[in-house]
């Protein structure tokens, strides 16, 4: 490798995964976090990694932690409330970002506010079960439907699910966004939509499901790879029967949203729930992840279909964090600014890497 890595939050739930897929992969990253014993005690397990004591709440701190050319790993969240001062020292330093987001206005932020002032760095949001399945399922279906390509739709699903389903940082972002204004690529541009506008039912796995619309990477990524494109759907099943509800309810939430103060109750009220929740799911062995793609033409026929399955999602989350900083440590990025994960590795590079992560064709 030529290039350093630092994973900041590497003792959450979802950091200590990626801390030890990193050094499965044979890199020897610096564990940065806002505990020294923590992080005292997780590198010695892993072998004696270097540490680095930052916490977000000083951006100075993080600043420090990075020099040009670096690969920055951060599972810090809520990323909507925590996740700025990573992303500022990785455009400020001039280095290869990637990081574990689920929250839709944390990507979109990363896309239009961060990404035009990032001519040194590049930055990789959500680059684990949100949403690599679905930028790789769009893109090869893309790919295999050419320029008939019009609408592209991206669908969600897991299996296997009991007990707590998620982790706890999981479930204090979701409910944290709550009230964030959504958004969806329609009409050949990008548009603000409220999250539950739309539901899309699709095959997965011999099942029919029902998905609730929300805005995902894909709708800032994938029309760049077909300039025929112009619509693109992502839905989660994660709802179950409540999907029809939620549907339903969208309006109001919408309104909502409107009322002062309400994006900062949603936060707290995360907060609150969070401390109630263990830190990981549990049972979650058995659980996977299935993300479908359909590309339909301009009358509607359905032109090309990728369904992939995939491992454990937080496990993935892990394996993928580790499979791209080491990817980009030992050979870099195709681009800088805000990219998604095949304009930053490419389409091949990405399907082996998620093929070795789990994630594969069904």
């Amino acid at each position: 490798m030529t290039s350093r890595i630092v994973l900041l939050g590497a003792t959450g739930y979802t950091g200590r995964l990626t801390a030890e897929a990193l050094v499965a992969r044979g890199a020897r990253p610096v564990l940065a976090g806002r505990s020294p014993d923590k992080l005292a005690a997780l590198a010695e397990k892993l072998g004696g990694l270097e540490t680095a004591r930052a916490d977000v709440s000083d951006p100075a701190a993080v600043r420090a932690l990075l020099e040009p050319g670096d690969v920055l790993v951060t599972t810090v969240g809520p990323f909507l409330q925590l996740g700025e001062p990573a992303l500022a020292a990785a455009v400020d330093a001039g280095a290869i970002y990637l990081d574990s987001t689920g929250e839709p206005p944390f990507v979109r932020r990363v896309f239009e506010e961060f990404g035009p002032r990032a001519d040194r760095a590049t930055l990789v949001p959500a680059f684990g079960m949100d949403y690599v399945p679905g930028n790789l399922a769009g893109a090869l279906a893309l790919q295999e439907a050419g320029d008939r390509a019009h609408r592209l739709d991206v669908g969600y699903s897991m299996q296997g699910t009991r007990g707590q389903a998620f982790s706890r940082g999981t479930l204090v972002s979701s409910i944290g966004v709550l009230f964030e204004p959504g958004f969806a690529f329609t009409g050949g541009r990008l548009v603000t939509q409220t999250p539950g506008h739309r539901t899309w039912r699709f095959d997965a796995a011999g099942r029919t499901r029902q998905g609730l619309s929300i805005g995902g990477s894909e709708h800032l990524t994938l029309p760049a790879l077909a300039p025929s494109l112009r619509e693109v759907g992502v839905f989660l099943d994660w709802l179950g029967p409540a999907t029809g509800a939620a549907h339903l309810l969208s309006p109001f939430t919408g309104l909502a949203a409107r009322v002062p103060g309400a994006s900062g109750a949603a936060q707290r009220l995360a907060t609150a729930l969070g401390r109630r929740v263990a830190e990981g799911p549990s049972g979650n062995e058995q659980v996977r992840d299935i993300a479908v793609a359909e590309v339909r033409d301009r009358v509607g026929e359905l032109v090309s279909r990728v369904e992939l399955a995939g491992p454990e999602p937080y496990g993935f989350t892990g394996a993928m964090l580790a499979w791209g900083a080491t990817t980009a440590a030992a050979s870099g990025v195709r681009t800088t600014g805000a990219a998604g994960p095949v304009q930053a590795f490419g389409l091949d590079a990405l399907t082996a890497g998620a093929a070795e992560a789990g994630l594969v064709r069904a």
